[in-house]
């Protein structure tokens, strides 16, 4: 009795479980949508910017001025020697640092925003890459669940079969473990198709475990046709990186002149007034009197010989040059790569599409047809629907490596037109 009721309890979780998880079909168009709209990774980088504006508005500030009062007592209550108090201001005044600032920060700030800009493409060529591969998986399972179906509507043949006396027990016995084997491929199979699910929730920033994703284009993408020089061209204008490396040059000029207006001297300018009251003392009385005190003070800059600080900029704008030249070099190799890659997976998909499909369906359908006649034997048949799950298998793979190279092509080139 207590099996039968953990038995019960565990059919009952189960269902509460799917019960609680909802299976929401989504669109390329939408899922992308979710993605630039509630991906949590792509919501702080854009916080880089808000920090990099503030920051430049933050450099705008100005130096602030001093305020000073002072009181004295010339031993009023001993020696009437009088007393008194003055009221200062003084102001630093830096000639050049605060331009320099303002132009590094906000050389800082555009330099963030194109790292906002190519952090977007990687994102977005990421994202559709997983949406792809979850298209894929699916695939996958329905090639293995239908190849299940076959093999154990046959397992089942077989044991009617075996009932009446047509075939020996051991062919139904085979038939039974080739089903049990491809049964226990098919929960593998929906295992890895529920992860490529949830990804899709991760890229989504979707916090809610019980809502789930799925897919529902189709993996087939039209095949485009692309100038390898136009393509290399386009990535040099307009990739992303490309543009930050530049601007990296302008943030590194900018730097050395930050450290070249450091130099500059701070001069400081002060202007006080002062009020003494009467001096009482008989050996040196003294009327009461006001003073008025104006200064300026210069430093004696001998930090000045020490150029390390001038000299650590120029380097670094230097290797911003070096550094934007070895991006150019890389943009331009992984676009002649990615096109490559494209134009062999063209030829690939054309091969598959060209007849390998339904050759193998039709050899699949003859040998169980046979095998239903006596004519062949289970091992044939076996054979045969491997075979079409493989070629079904590589077919869907090779589909999905098209379509991810044709991601990679455009998000080296620096253009994105894809949809699914």
């Amino acid at each position: 009795m207590k099996k039968y009721v953990i038995i019960c309890l565990f059919f009952i979780s189960c269902v509460v479980c799917k019960a609680q998880t909802s299976v929401q079909p989504i669109t390329y168009s939408q899922y992308m949508e979710k993605v630039n709209s509630g991906n949590l990774g792509y919501a702080a980088e854009k916080l880089n910017v808000s920090i990099s504006v503030a920051e430049a508005a933050a450099a705008n500030v100005y130096n602030d001025p001093q305020l000073s009062v002072e009181y004295f007592n010339n031993e009023q209550h001993k020696k009437k020697m009088g007393y008194g108090g003055s009221v200062g201001l003084s102001q630093t005044v830096s000639f050049g640092k605060r331009s320099a600032a303002v132009g590094l920060a906000r050389s800082e700030s555009e330099l963030t925003k194109a790292l906002l800009c190519d952090y977007f493409r990687n994102l977005r060529a990421e994202a559709t890459i997983t949406y792809l591969d979850a298209l894929k998986q699916n695939q996958l399972y329905e090639v293995k669940r239908n190849a299940y179906q076959n093999i154990h509507q046959l397992a089942q043949s077989d044991s009617v079969r075996h009932s009446l006396g047509k075939i020996m027990e051991i062919d139904a016995i085979q038939s039974k473990l080739e089903a049990g084997i491809i049964y226990n491929e098919l929960i593998q199979t929906e295992a890895e198709l529920s992860n490529s699910f949830a990804s899709l929730s991760l890229l989504t920033g979707t916090k809610e475990p019980g809502i789930i994703y799925q897919p529902k284009d189709s993996l087939q993408l039209p095949q485009r046709t692309f100038l390898l020089s136009d393509l290399i061209n386009n990535a040099i204008l307009s990739r992303a990186d490309l543009l930050a490396a530049m601007q990296n040059i302008d943030v590194a000029k900018r730097a050395l002149k930050v450290a070249r207006r450091e130099r500059n001297m701070d001069v400081d300018i002060s202007i006080g007034i002062s009020r003494n009251a009467r001096v009482l003392n008989e050996e040196a009385p003294a009327p009461p009197f006001t003073g008025v005190t104006a200064g300026i003070a210069i430093p004696l800059q001998f930090s000045k010989l020490n150029k390390g600080a001038i000299h650590a900029a120029q380097y670094r704008a230097e290797q911003a040059d070096v550094q934007y030249n070895q991006v150019v070099l890389q943009v331009q190799n992984e676009v002649i790569q990615s096109y490559n890659q494209y134009q062999s997976l063209v030829k690939q998909v054309h091969h598959y599409e060209n007849g390998m499909l339904e050759q193998a369906k039709l050899v699949l359908g003859g040998k169980i047809y046979s095998y239903n006649r006596g004519e062949v034997s289970l091992l044939e048949v076996l054979n045969a629907q491997r075979t079409y799950d493989e070629v079904q298998t590589i077919y869907y793979e090779t589909l999905y490596n098209y379509a991810v190279a044709l991601v990679n092509l455009e998000k080296n080139a620096g253009i994105w037109d894809i949809e699914i």
